[in-house]
C-alpha cells in the first residue's frame, strides 16, 4: 500500500506561482509512476501531469503546457507539481496518485487533495 499526502494548496492571485508537493508513504515510489489530476466544482476530473519512474519522460496537458512543471525526487519519495502564471481556470482540487504502469491509463493509489483558488 502507498499513502499519498498532498500539500502546498491555497489562495493566490492570477499570474502568481505555487508548488505542490506529493510525499508518499509505505512503500518506495520507484517504481511507480506519478500524476496530478484536478477536479474543479461541476466538472469532470482532469490529468494536468505525469511522470515516469525515472523522470526522464513526462505529460502535460494541453491546458497547463508551458505554465505547470512535474518532477519528483524518489529519494524524498515525493512527486511535485510547480504551478507558474496561475488562471483563475486552474481553481481546483488537485490531486496526487499512483501508478504501476507507464504510459499511465489507471492509477492505483490517490491522496486525498489540495485546494488551489486563484482569484482574477
Amino acid at each position: 500500500q502507498v499513502q499519498l499526502v498532498e500539500s502546498g494548496g491555497g489562495l493566490v492571485q492570477a499570474g502568481g506561482s505555487l508548488r505542490l508537493s506529493c510525499v508518499a508513504s509505505g512503500r518506495t515510489i520507484t517504481w511507480y509512476a506519478m500524476g496530478w489530476f484536478r477536479q474543479a466544482p461541476g466538472k469532470e476530473r482532469e490529468k494536468v501531469a505525469a511522470i515516469n519512474w525515472s523522470g526522464g519522460s513526462t505529460f502535460h496537458a494541453d491546458s497547463v503546457k508551458g505554465r505547470f512543471t512535474i518532477s519528483r525526487d524518489n529519494a524524498k519519495n515525493t512527486v511535485y507539481l510547480q504551478m507558474n502564471n496561475l488562471k483563475p481556470e486552474d481553481t481546483a482540487v488537485y490531486y496526487c496518485a499512483a501508478s504501476h504502469r507507464w504510459p499511465s491509463s489507471e492509477y492505483d493509489y490517490w491522496g486525498q487533495g489540495t485546494q488551489v483558488t486563484v482569484s482574477s
